[in-house]
């Protein structure tokens, strides 16, 4: 039989937070966000070291993501195609900020960590106006097991060149942190 649907799911300890409720003003506050998100996930052996959010131009929390590939047997199910998909849902538009003219706020999606070849790709489609990065790539590979894969030489001029404005090293050792716990672990969720 061919499966005719997919159905990915968040952890449900997602609920227990208060997430919609706070305020998330500024670039580090969307950061904290995402890297709390990505420890939780880590504490809760509920997958990988990686968290997500989008919001809007307000600071309004929008959808979140965090990593769940080994939980549901999916490769594509990263923390940032997590927040991209529960954003795309909450908004009923496939392209986030396809809005119409004049109307939209910039939208963010603020990352634990840098986004893999996959999640890169998929932000341009996704509709972003603002990438907000903890870790680098180079972090993730150096203290985990995993391949972010390639990247054009200019990723960052690629995306500006696209009309999304990219900052790097939010909360960088917070990250690291996360990420060197769960390399020590030896875990493999």
């Amino acid at each position: 039989m061919l499966y005719a649907q997919v159905h990915l799911t968040l952890p449900g300890w997602l609920h227990d937070l208060d997430l919609l409720d706070r305020k998330y003003v500024g670039d580090e506050a969307q950061v904290a966000l995402a890297i709390e998100l990505s420890e939780r996930n880590v504490l809760n052996q509920s997958g990988g070291p990686f968290g997500a959010a989008m919001f809007d131009g307000e600071g309004r929390l929008l959808g979140v993501g965090v990593n769940r590939v080994v939980p549901q047997n999916c490769s594509v199910a990263h923390a940032e195609m997590m927040a991209f998909m529960t954003t795309q849902q909450r908004v009923q538009r496939f392209r986030v900020n396809d809005t119409a003219p004049g109307s939209g706020s910039p939208f963010t999606l603020a990352t634990s960590a840098q986004p893999c070849c996959m999640c890169y790709g998929a932000s341009f489609w996704a509709g972003i106006d603002r990438l907000l990065i903890g870790a680098r790539a180079e972090d993730v590979m150096e203290l985990t097991e995993f391949d972010e894969g390639p990247l054009p030489a200019d990723w960052v001029g690629e995306l500006e060149r696209r009309g999304i404005s990219v900052h790097r090293d939010l909360l960088r050792d917070r990250a690291r942190d996360v990420l060197r716990r769960y390399g020590e672990s030896g875990a493999a969720y």
